[in-house]
């Protein structure tokens, strides 16, 4: 796996849309492997979705910085599976949520991130949907990423 140093000035830019600033004390990496992640300070705290960097759940666990979805204790045995979210499942529902935009999965009991996912409908479509995926699941507890850190 290729390492590489970068400046957090560097990488600010293209955190700028979570408020997200770099400071140049800290440490950051760029792991170049499948996914590519970025190290800030020995933590994995996001990593490559297409042309966007994304926050691991590790990232999230210290302070969520996406909008939210709640779901039922029943829901999470198949989100940690890998499983897309399904309306049934879901609880509480962050309206200003828009279409393709990356929203943090909680549980309802513990409100710890679960998973992270891709909105394939806006917040306000999810109010109204009875049924159906509404959101892609692209990292959960126990998956590479995860098992990374």
């Amino acid at each position: 796996m290729k390492r590489t140093q970068l400046r957090s000035k560097e990488i600010n830019k293209e955190l700028a849309q979570y408020a997200v600033e770099l400071s140049k004390k800290d440490n950051v990496e760029l792991w170049e492997d499948q996914p590519f992640l970025l190290i800030v300070n020995g933590l994995p705290s996001f990593f490559r979705y297409g042309e966007r960097w994304i926050p691991t759940l590790k990232f999230l666990q210290q302070k969520i910085i996406l909008k939210k979805i709640v779901v039922d204790m029943g829901a999470i045995k198949f989100l940690i599976g890998g499983a897309d979210v399904m309306r049934p499942g879901i609880v509480e529902i962050d309206y200003g949520i828009a279409k393709d935009e990356p929203v943090v999965i909680v549980d309802i009991n513990n409100q710890k991130p679960i998973a992270v996912g891709i909105a394939l409908i806006s917040g306000a479509e999810m109010k109204v949907t009875k049924n159906g995926r509404v959101i892609r699941n692209i990292h959960y507890v126990g998956d590479k990423i995860w098992d990374m850190s």
